[in-house]
């Protein structure tokens, strides 16, 4: 079977900092699971749950502390909101057509590594994904965009704040 890499995301730089070991990781990771019938697979010390769909594997990955049935909740939400805005039409290259709509999906579900929402119609509503319209309109690209800036000026604002308050103490 031809392995395609989707784009991934790795919250703690420590684990694995280099992209080779990243690659290695993920290739071990599928080498372990892309044959078995099974939905949790252990490697590595990490908890790995997984997904396939036609050409797609999906995985979310925690510590072997992690919880499973949040680590599951996280990756039914996923694939739902990406069956969702891919028409029921969950394969590869629907995904890389779609990929703005991948980032926003993941953006929405999870940040920096902390989960923000389980639920597959608050993600759809916050990316502003309607079901009679086309996928993921520019505009409301866009708009996740803008909002996504205004919080990190929000936040970089109050750390500013923060750090003149406790520097005149």
């Amino acid at each position: 079977m031809k392995r395609n890499h989707v784009p991934s995301e790795y919250y703690d730089p420590e684990l694995y900092p280099s992209m080779k070991e990243q690659k290695n990781f993920e290739k071990n990771v599928f080498n372990k699971t892309h044959k078995a019938d099974n939905e949790i697979a252990f490697l590595e010390g990490m908890t790995i749950v997984y997904k396939s769909s036609i050409d797609l594997f999906f995985y979310v990955v925690g510590s072997a502390q992690e919880n499973e049935l949040m680590l599951m909740s996280v990756l039914n939400c996923l694939f739902e909101s990406l069956s969702q805005i891919l028409r029921k039409n969950v394969e590869r290259r629907c995904l890389l057509d779609n990929m703005e709509g991948v980032f926003l999906i993941v953006d929405e579900i999870i940040d920096g590594g902390v989960i923000l929402e389980s639920d597959p119609q608050q993600v759809l509503q916050k990316v502003n994904y309607k079901v009679d319209e086309n996928p993921l309109s520019e505009q409301s690209v866009a708009q996740h965009i803008t909002e996504k800036l205004a919080l990190t000026t929000n936040v970089l604002q109050s750390a500013k704040e923060q750090i003149k308050w406790s520097i005149l103490k």
